[in-house]
């Protein structure tokens, strides 16, 4: 399995999707290694832990054993100097598929080389063209789709040339939402038969909650009392639709006036953000709290009155799966693959995409409507607990690899 993150290097959901993937499919059965990059050296903390087994194959192939996956975390040539993610990603390639063709001489043939996004593409074809590996590829996002049909730029050609090459060149193709599915077939003219719809996950038990400080001094680090506390966790990025919720605030006020918006998160347009705020006189009753742990993040679902996801794209949707998980009310874009995962009036609030109005009217909802927001509170735990359990999620792509198996063998 090829990854460009991996814990404890996570930047958003791929590398979140493949940690919990990875033990999963081991804890059925199947032998795992990922190999993934490694940019920065890792914290002292990383080795001190028992969980990790270091073990070195030759001078220069090194694996560590976590959760029973085995993990190749290759050093790549420094990246200060790519001008772009594009560059950045061409220069790795071949040294992790260097790694691979010299992990095979070491240990054997692997029967499957799963690869996740374009980011290891340039690496997983180099690999199955070397040693002629099946290729399971599973897309997450495309820039095709980040732009809604546009790509302004040289980057993004070049990002969607590379996720044709990686789609067509692939045995398989794995696509987390029926939404993904139809987008590949309209961008790329992906076969709807040459895919297969497995859906992200959530490992509830491993949601933890921070345990040193009691819920209501939590609470109230980010809004007075008796405000009411409208969460909202993204990269900041223009397809998150965060500029809507935060253009929906003096119109939640209007029948809301003591509502606090907190939003954690980084990203490119987080200073634009906060001016906009600031422009619409709101800056007082928005936060922008950065960068924030999986803890406290789980501790801000547990505490606020409801999350907004606005996403204008979104593939999947994998927090708002956690927000439901915590019991946290959800009000979500009824778009993408969110549209799969939050449903009106049944597991949260769907609201119109890059429309502040309709942000603003399902913010209220989640706000005022108490004892129905109860109900679908209760049904959005249990969708999450019989449908998005990565012991299923695993099962489901046991099955992708077997059927890639047969037709290649």
């Amino acid at each position: 399995m090829l990854s460009w993150e991996y814990p404890p290097d996570i930047a958003g959901g791929l590398g979140r999707h493949v940690a919990e993937l990875a033990p999963a499919l081991v804890q059925q059965g199947v032998q795992v290694d990922v190999v993934t990059p490694l940019t920065n050296p890792l914290p002292r903390s990383y080795f001190d832990q028992a969980a990790n087994k270091i073990e070195v194959l030759t001078p220069d192939l090194t694996v560590s054993t976590e959760a029973g996956v085995r993990i190749h975390r290759v050093t790549v040539p420094s990246q200060d100097m790519a001008p772009d993610i594009y560059e950045r990603v061409s220069r790795v390639g071949p040294v992790l598929a260097d790694y691979v063709t010299r992990l095979n001489e070491v240990e054997g043939v692997r029967s499957i080389l799963h690869s996740h996004d374009w980011l290891t593409g340039f690496a997983s074809i180099a690999v199955q063209s070397d040693l002629g590996y099946p290729l399971v590829v599973t897309i997450h996002a495309t820039e095709r789709g980040r732009g809604r049909g546009y790509l302004m730029s040289h980057l993004q050609r070049n990002i969607d040339q590379a996720e044709q090459r990686l789609i067509h060149q692939a045995d398989r193709v794995i696509v987390c939402s029926r939404y993904m599915s139809t987008e590949l077939h309209n961008f790329f003219d992906t076969p709807l038969e040459d895919m297969s719809v497995v859906p992200n996950g959530v490992n509830i038990a491993g949601l933890k909650i921070v345990e040193d400080v009691a819920p209501a001094e939590f609470r109230a680090r980010y809004v007075a009392p008796g405000d009411k506390l409208v969460f909202s966790v993204s990269r900041l990025v223009h397809e998150k639709g965060i500029h809507r919720l935060v253009e929906a605030v003096p119109l939640i006020q209007h029948e809301c006036p003591n509502v606090c918006l907190v939003i954690a998160g980084r990203g490119p347009e987080a200073e634009h953000l906060q001016n906009f705020a600031q422009n619409l006189g709101i800056a007082d009753r928005v936060n922008f709290i950065g960068f924030v742990s999986d803890e406290a993040r789980n501790l801000l679902f547990k505490v606020a009155d409801c999350a907004v996801f606005p996403s204008l794209y979104e593939p999947f949707g994998i927090v708002a799966l956690e927000a439901m998980a915590l019991g946290c009310p959800v009000v979500a874009s009824d778009v993408g693959g969110l549209s799969e995962v939050v449903t009106y009036r049944d597991t949260g609030i769907t609201i119109y995409p890059d429309d502040p109005n309709s942000v603003a009217w399902g913010v209220i909802r989640a706000l005022t409507e108490y004892d129905w927001v109860q109900e679908h509170i209760v049904r959005a735990r249990q969708r999450v607990e019989e449908e998005f359990n990565w012991g299923r999620i695993a099962r489901q792509t046991i099955s992708v690899y077997e059927q890639v198996l047969r037709l290649t063998a």
